[in-house]
């Protein structure tokens, strides 16, 4: 980072930040006492301060990392200042964590950002600090940093694993797993893609060799032709089945299999992945939770991919290829028809946006559900279309861990979306000034609508007194 870029960098995060504080302060002014899932996590985190650690609500259903970093941090802070009373770990206090966290997650997505596009000559520092700015302020991660949530430590050190697992610490990307792991469990499925990226990478040096000795360049491990995907997939068998490379590829993860082992380990103990409230958080086979993150991906990148240049090559690969898009419509259609689950929350609960867009959108009509098929055929090609730059095992690694992450799911929540849209947009080739502009004019709007509507958009149950806000 030269000079005028760390300047840059300096004053972009720092106003970022103190812009971050005065809305955390306009929230904590109008939003004082504990809301929505804050009235779990609050009082857990009280107890905790108090040193009450065997106490646990039922109806928490992750790990104490949240509660543990909060006590680690105001604590010490505390006594330093020489707080008391009630101020030491208030609602607003431990807000404030995640105001911190926030600020981590800028720095991290900068250096990802550095690390990832390094090659790129092109890319000035200015380009670099915007893409940064814009990614920490992505709308559905930014409204929970000002919420004691889980949300923003989650992306912290899922964020910081990732990134000393791309400088080759794998211990330490490790252990900061682990750390995400404590703040949700399904983290674990991005340790495990770490190990995969490292894998890949391998895989990926010895299919070049694997070309160069057969003189066939014309056929590259980054088309996406048939008779590629059968020659790769014929390699990757072929490869893993070796002792000598499963024991190479051993030693180079193994961090992450003893991180794998001791989530099995806790799965295992506990009865299942969900600590408390298991009735609400069940495991399904919800397919199309990848279609619903599909679209969620196109939403938030449509600077990237809604261009003529794009819907042209779409429009010409449907040309091309009309009996696998067939094929895939099909296989949709059964998937939507067989698998479609509709959680109590989201029928119950007016006071997020996945309420309105499943009543306003899909209970429209009975076929609704099936005729958005086209528009996430779309996404889907999109979505595989920026990511070209990347290796197949690559791909193929994050594919897995995507499916591993959402498909279970049964509840459609944005927020389980959040680290596998960053990790995909870190990822794709480094749009254009002008996109990069457009998408964080788009962000900031989400952004100024979400605040609006949570701050001045109140209202009531006919069976409650309490004052609800529309959020995420």
């Amino acid at each position: 980072m030269d000079g005028v870029e760390a300047y840059g960098f300096s004053a972009a995060m720092s106003g970022t930040f103190l812009l971050s504080c005065l809305l955390f302060a306009a929230i904590n002014r109008r939003l004082r006492d504990p809301y929505m899932d804050e009235v779990f996590h609050v009082p857990q985190a009280q107890a905790y301060c108090h040193g009450r650690f065997l106490q646990w609500d039922p109806m928490i259903t992750t790990l104490p990392g949240l509660y543990l970093v909060s006590v680690g941090v105001v604590k010490p802070a505390a006594w330093l200042f020489g707080w008391t009373g009630s101020v030491v770990c208030s609602t607003g206090m431990l807000r404030f964590i995640n105001l911190l966290f926030s600020a981590g997650n800028f720095y991290l997505l900068y250096l990802l950002q550095v690390k990832l596009h390094q090659k790129n000559k092109a890319m000035s520092g200015f380009q670099r600090i915007l893409s940064t700015l814009t990614l920490a302020v992505f709308p559905t991660l930014y409204f929970f940093t000002f919420l004691y949530y889980t949300d923003s430590g989650s992306v912290f050190f899922t964020l910081f694993a990732y990134l000393m697992c791309l400088y080759g610490n794998h211990k330490t990307s490790a252990l900061l797993g682990f750390c995400g792991f404590m703040f949700r469990q399904t983290n674990i499925v991005w340790a495990v893609f770490c190990a995969g990226s490292v894998v890949a990478e391998k895989l990926s040096e010895a299919w070049k060799t694997e070309l160069q000795k057969k003189k066939d360049e014309k056929i590259s491990f980054r088309k996406g032709s048939y008779s590629d995907l059968i020659r790769v997939l014929q390699f990757l068998f072929e490869y893993l089945i070796s002792p000598k490379n499963l024991v190479t590829f051993t030693a180079l993860t193994w961090p992450y299999i003893v991180l794998v082992a001791v989530f099995f380990g806790f799965v295992f103990t506990n009865g299942g992945i969900v600590v408390g409230d298991r009735s609400s958080h069940e495991a399904c086979l919800h397919f199309p939770q990848l279609f619903y993150f599909l679209s969620f991906t196109a939403f938030f990148s449509f600077p990237h991919i809604l261009t003529p240049t794009k819907i042209r090559k779409f429009l010409v690969s449907l040309r091309k290829h009309p009996v696998l898009y067939s094929l895939i419509t099909v296989i949709s259609l059964f998937l939507i028809w067989k698998f479609t689950y509709v959680h109590k929350y989201l029928l119950a609960d007016n006071r997020h946006y996945t309420f309105y867009i499943w009543r306003k959108v899909f209970q429209r009509h009975e076929l609704v559900k099936y005729l958005l098929v086209p528009v996430y055929i779309f996404a889907g090609w999109s979505f595989a279309d920026t990511l070209k730059s990347k290796s197949i095992f690559w791909t193929l690694a994050y594919v897995v861990c995507l499916v591993a992450v959402t498909i279970p799911q049964k509840l459609l929540e944005f927020r389980y979306f959040i680290l596998p849209f960053l990790i995909y947009r870190l990822n794709i080739p480094f749009p254009s000034l002008y996109r990069q502009l457009v998408e964080l004019a788009f962000y900031i709007v989400v952004n100024a609508v979400t605040f609006y509507l949570f701050l001045n958009k109140t209202f009531q149950w006919p069976n409650s007194d309490e004052i609800q806000r529309f959020m995420w």
